[in-house]
């Protein structure tokens, strides 16, 4: 197949690509600076000479849009809102206006989508959407909204040819350099991996590989359509995930950090709290009923076969 990738470039992009790849199929990514012979230049924001990457094309795996690894600010809320929402309008418009579209249209989105909460977990057909949770810093509304918009955004294209599946992704860990699961065995490793803010804040979570067989699933199951959460069936609360990478890795403890502490934290690696803070509690409710099975469910497992890929690559 011909898979195009838009926004491919990233740590999420790299997972997909290194692995659809050595499966055969042929992979364009679409980029604001293309350095290889299978990536084609493209603004993210108007239509141009890239839209013949996607015209004839059987998959369309839509991934732009600007990091979350930043400081939370007016201007860069903006920028993410922005980058999400014109990048999915501009595929939705190249796909409408192909002469023979993709049979399938992955869109990624977020688990920030949820509400902050710790009482049940987040499946697609009774979870509740954030945005209006008392105690939670207000400016976390907008992490919702950018979800939501980005979501419209999709569901709004005009493309009756091709199937549409949003991708309401957890945490996808995967031993490359620079990703969330690296950052993490980084803090373990400085002996930093302990709770935060009381640690009962839940991580939802999904293997790199698992993710990789997810959306192969997705694209081969013609019947699924709409949200679809990507997230391992265990999410548990951050003490506990910490606790288990610092086992994994055989450090023996882990310095616990209060709320201002991860405030300074974030501050010094340009990041922002409501990533640790946030409580994502999501399962993969619409992925198990039909028929999915996770090779990694449990973090445990997860946690030591990625810290043994760590180590053998390192």
């Amino acid at each position: 197949m011909r898979i195009v990738m838009p926004g491919g470039t990233g740590q999420v992009g790299a997972v997909l690509n290194r692995a659809l790849s050595a499966a055969g199929h042929d992979v364009v990514v679409l980029t604001r600076r293309p350095a290889h012979a299978h990536e084609v230049g493209w603004d993210g924001e108007t239509l141009g000479p890239w839209t013949e990457a996607i015209d004839g094309g059987d998959v369309v795996i839509n991934l732009a849009g600007r990091s979350v690894s930043c400081r939370y600010t007016p201007a860069t809320l903006q920028a993410m809102m922005d980058s999400r929402v014109r990048s999915t309008r501009v595929v939705g418009a190249a796909i409408a206006g192909a002469a023979k579209p993709p049979s399938v249209w992955l869109q990624m989105s977020t688990a920030t989508v949820y509400a902050h909460r710790f009482d049940a977990p987040n499946d697609e057909a009774t979870g509740v959407i954030g945005g209006t949770e008392p105690g939670v810093p207000g400016y976390w509304a907008y992490s919702v909204r950018i979800a939501k918009e980005w979501e419209r955004a999709q569901r709004q294209a005009e493309t009756p040819s091709t199937r549409k599946v949003a991708l309401r992704t957890a945490m996808v860990m995967s031993p490359d350099r620079g990703g969330v699961f690296d950052y993490l065995l980084w803090l373990a490793r400085l002996g930093l991996g302990g709770p935060v803010a009381g640690g009962a804040q839940y991580v939802s979570w999904i293997h790199d590989r698992d993710f990789v067989r997810a959306v192969e699933f997705l694209i081969a199951r013609d019947d699924i359509a709409g949200p679809v959460n990507l997230a391992a069936p265990g999410p548990l609360p951050q003490r506990s995930l910490m606790r288990t990478l610092r086992t994994a890795w055989g450090v023996p403890v882990g310095l616990p950090a209060t709320r201002w502490m991860a405030e300074l934290g974030a501050l010094a690696l340009r990041t922002d709290t409501e990533l640790l803070l946030k409580s994502r509690r999501v399962v993969p409710g619409r992925l198990l009923e039909s028929g999915f099975t996770f090779d990694h469910p449990h973090w445990r497992t997860a946690a030591e076969d990625l810290v043994q890929r760590v180590r053998d690559s390192r």
